[in-house]
């Protein structure tokens, strides 16, 4: 199961509503305080990430089982969990990021599942 989470969109210039993940060193807008899960991502200057993660824009589906999504696919980062109850990866696929979560939402009962489109 693939269910669309949100698109990422990397971003060197400040933007309203920004959150900042210092364990992360990264600023993030809401992706749900809009009807298409649109993130606005900032990098810090020493953040740890390739420049795939950094330049290009990526899409981001939740998925039952992380680690069998994973499976035979081109890692860009390595499963980690960069909150209770979130793992997340990134893969690559024709040259662009693709971002898969795993959310177990016993934890994270705040991390409401993104309303269908219509």
């Amino acid at each position: 199961m693939l269910k669309y989470n949100h698109i990422g969109i990397p971003t060197t210039e400040r933007f309203e509503g920004e959150i900042d993940l210092p364990h992360l060193k990264m600023t993030v807008s809401d992706h749900a305080n809009n009807p298409f899960g649109i993130q606005w991502q900032r990098y810090w200057k020493d953040a740890p990430y390739p420049n795939l993660v950094k330049k290009a824009p990526h899409v981001a589906f939740e998925v039952d089982d992380l680690d069998s999504a994973l499976a035979d696919k081109k890692m860009v980062l390595p499963a980690n969990s960069p909150s209770p109850g979130v793992r997340v990866a990134m893969i690559e696929i024709k040259g662009a990021p693709v971002e898969l979560m795993q959310i177990d939402r016993s934890i994270r009962k705040d991390l409401e599942a993104f309303p269908e489109l219509k």
